[in-house]
């Protein structure tokens, strides 16, 4: 694909001069100079060269030689940053990642939606309760959920606050997977007690069984390790969809000559915010990093060219990721002639599926939910339709907890609407729960 040679200069605040949407309207103008200026004094989040090991992960991924894993909350709250919840969130990606792996044969690409993803888009800048109007709640990143005047406001301090939650996060992720805890000779730091007597967890087992006695095997025979199994590398991504936050931690480092935005590995840019001529695409196409770019029914082919022009004119590999969520109804008709645009560009990209967002529904009680089988039924079809296409499906991404919630209709219980009120705590959108993630993984894995 041809270089952009007419973009114009770009440096991190370049996107100021762009068409803003999703982003809050800070009132208070010294408060908001005062956190960007210590959030740029504070140290990175995560590293240039965690960054470029990422890429080149993604690149393999890209070319059909690892799959990517994302998945995590679909908003992250500050209270949620306890130990407990992060070791319930490491583990169910670990647990997927082993039977995807063993499954695809192929390495698997972890990545979470975890420290960071603090901030929401919203359909409206206002909501209505009672007659009265105050702003939306746009996550703990921007202003507090409780509706009250004080409570809405954007607050500056809250990015501090999001920094910090987030740097607290990864220093726990880091320490866990260092000490070894995802060591795959110990599966059993992964167990999750609550569905000791699930069906699925059943079936995990005897993957991870089949697993760890190969690898018990090959190091008898052999005499020696399989270090690999001792360690694994895990990544964090958010949608960098507050830009001043993302601004104050994006650096230029000299000796790599590039622009990096070091809150997280890899950002990505929401359907709602991924107009050419807007600013959420202006600041992302300036860093270094592997950007992810959500792709919903209302894009064209022609923009997603674009798109791939004005992210990645070089053409890197594991550069630019499509995260398509287009709906299991719509699939069809859709993915084909993005998938055929996108190669006649000679754009090389990463296809990741996003079966969740695309078959969200509100319910005649009000509550928002996702049907399980719709979920399945979009993900088969992504493969089926990249295969036919001669393309690639390079990943999947997915909003799901450790915990046992009821936010999602059907899977291996059976879920039915009756039973999303015994533990619905999604603030937003609707998560699978453990059985369900691990029946998604199982599902990947007859793909192998």
């Amino acid at each position: 694909m041809d270089s952009h040679p007419s973009a114009p200069a770009w440096s991190p605040a370049s996107w100021q001069a762009r068409r803003v949407t999703q982003m809050p309207a800070y009132r208070d103008a010294a408060a908001l100079a005062d956190a960007l200026a210590q959030l740029a004094q504070l140290p990175p989040l995560v590293t240039s060269w965690e960054i470029e090991a990422l890429k080149g992960r993604l690149a393999l991924a890209q070319q059909g030689r690892a799959f990517v894993l994302q998945g995590g909350d679909c908003a992250e709250t500050f209270a949620d940053c306890t130990s407990e919840n992060i070791v319930q969130k490491l583990k169910i990606l670990l647990q997927m990642s082993v039977v995807i792996a063993a499954g695809l044969k192929r390495p698997v690409v972890r990545v979470g939606r975890i420290a960071g993803q603090y901030a929401k888009p919203r359909s409206e800048d206002m909501e209505t309760r009672e007659g009265r109007v105050l702003p939306s709640y746009r996550g703990d990143l921007v202003n507090r959920n409780a509706f009250t005047a004080e409570d809405r406001e954007p607050d500056p301090a809250l990015m501090l606050r999001g920094y910090e939650r987030a740097a607290l996060t990864l220093n726990f992720v880091r320490g866990l997977i260092d000490g070894g805890f995802a060591d795959i000779h110990h599966p059993e730091n992964w167990d999750l007690d609550f569905v000791s007597h699930s069906p699925m967890a059943d079936r995990y087992r005897e993957v991870v069984r089949r697993v760890t006695d190969a690898m018990a095997f090959f190091e008898s025979v052999t005499g020696q390790t399989i270090d690999d199994g001792r360690r694994i590398d895990f990544y964090a991504s958010h949608e960098g969809l507050n830009l001043c936050y993302e601004q104050a931690q994006t650096r230029w480092l000299r000796h790599r000559s590039r622009w990096y935005d070091l809150t997280t590995h890899y950002p990505w840019i929401g359907a709602r915010t991924a107009a050419l001529d807007g600013s959420h695409v202006e600041f992302f196409r300036g860093v270094a990093n592997p950007v992810s770019v959500k792709i919903g029914p209302a894009t064209t082919p022609d923009e997603l060219c674009r798109l791939a022009g004005v992210l990645n004119p070089g053409n890197e590999p594991g550069r630019l990721t499509f995260i398509h969520r287009l709906g299991a109804q719509r699939i069809d008709a859709l993915l084909p002639a993005m998938i055929r645009a996108v190669r006649a560009a000679g754009a090389g990209v990463l296809w990741v599926c996003d079966p969740m967002h695309g078959n969200t529904e509100v319910l005649g009680s009000g509550i928002k939910t996702r049907r399980f089988d719709r979920i399945l039924e979009e993900l088969e079809a992504a493969f089926r339709i990249h295969a036919e296409q001669g393309s690639q499906l390079g990943g999947v991404h997915l909003e799901l907890t450790g915990d046992h919630v009821t936010e999602c209709i059907g899977g291996a219980r059976g879920l039915t609407e009756q039973d999303l009120h015994r533990a619905y705590r999604s603030q937003v959108d609707p998560r699978l729960n453990y059985e369900q993630a691990l029946e998604v993984a199982m599902r990947i894995a007859d793909r192998g």
